[in-house]
């Protein structure tokens, strides 16, 4: 894992047993001879309880590319789960643990942008402070071209560090002017990333008994600021919206699947498929059991 390069900040994993915990399959400085972008692929041990990832200042994005999982994560706080399957963002200079409990098919596509192509591209929009934290929280909440930009740069096999350098810097000005605070209102572009990673989290734990206060605490707000916020941008609660969350993904099993109605609950996070029951009445006029045979 641990490279001899001027540009990258690799050697906080000088000791780290990375076969523990996955298996290279290509990385692109080995394999394409890059020197500007680190791109790997991993398969990934299904169990992991005590995984500690230490702090580095380039941009690391991992996209999972297959597998199921529910991630547990820790930076200085709290244990924060998601879902295996959305692309993340590691905020640079902050070391965190992670567990996890996944099958024998998690596979990822992992880029590291070094932290000076970063100042450079900052320095030139501008000069302005990159909020690191922000933008994670930011792409947390989806960006289907950043997902698409990721599988592009990790399928090029250009042998040529040109194509590496231009991939580099392409990928941090969109995430510098698409997802790190921007000028203007002090709070309003942070506010929206993290209502944004608020319904990725949503979304992501569906069959969980999810609080608000959970929710809250994920994108670093009070709950009395996060439901003012969340009501702002959104016009529903938090709890409302969720709820109506989990009525259009059971509407969907419903349509397109076969599952019995008592797993759809529970992957729906209803407690009962009575507590289902109540709620598709309440939201749709009509039973579940109805609304699939209508």
């Amino acid at each position: 894992m641990v490279f001899d390069s001027e540009r990258f900040d690799l050697q906080p994993y000088a000791g780290f047993d990375m076969a523990r915990y996955v298996r290279r399959t290509y990385c692109s400085w080995e394999d394409s001879g890059w020197q500007s972008l680190l791109v790997q692929r991993f398969e990934h041990v299904p169990v992991a309880e005590d995984l500690r990832m230490p702090a580095v200042a380039d941009l690391h994005l991992v996209l999972p590319l297959s597998g199921r999982a529910v991630m547990e994560t820790r930076g200085d706080g709290r244990w924060n789960r998601h879902r295996w399957g959305r692309l993340e963002l590691a905020v640079p200079g902050r070391p965190v643990s992670r567990r996890y409990r996944g099958d024998e098919a998690m596979r990822s596509l992992q880029v590291h942008v070094p932290g000076v192509t970063v100042e450079s591209v900052a320095a030139r929009l501008g000069g302005r402070a990159v909020d690191h934290e922000a933008m994670a929280a930011s792409v947390a909440g989806g960006d289907p071209l950043l997902d698409e930009l990721v599988r592009a740069v990790g399928n090029a096999r250009e042998e040529d560090d040109l194509y590496a350098e231009s991939a580099a810097a392409f990928l941090t000005v969109h995430l510098l002017t698409r997802h790190a605070r921007k000028p203007g209102p002090p709070s309003a572009g942070r506010e929206d990333e993290r209502v944004r990673a608020a319904v990725a989290m949503m979304r992501d734990r569906l069959a969980d008994p999810l609080s608000v206060a959970e929710i809250a605490a994920e994108v670093h707000l009070s709950v009395y600021h996060f439901i003012r916020v969340f009501k702002e941008k959104t016009g529903e609660t938090p709890h409302r919206f969720l709820g109506g969350l989990r009525i259009e993904e059971a509407r969907r099993l419903l349509r397109g699947t076969d599952l019995p109605i008592a797993r759809i609950a529970g992957r729906c996070g209803f407690a009962t498929p009575g507590a289902l029951s109540a709620a598709f009445l309440k939201h749709t006029g009509s039973r579940p059991s109805e609304y699939r045979n209508s």
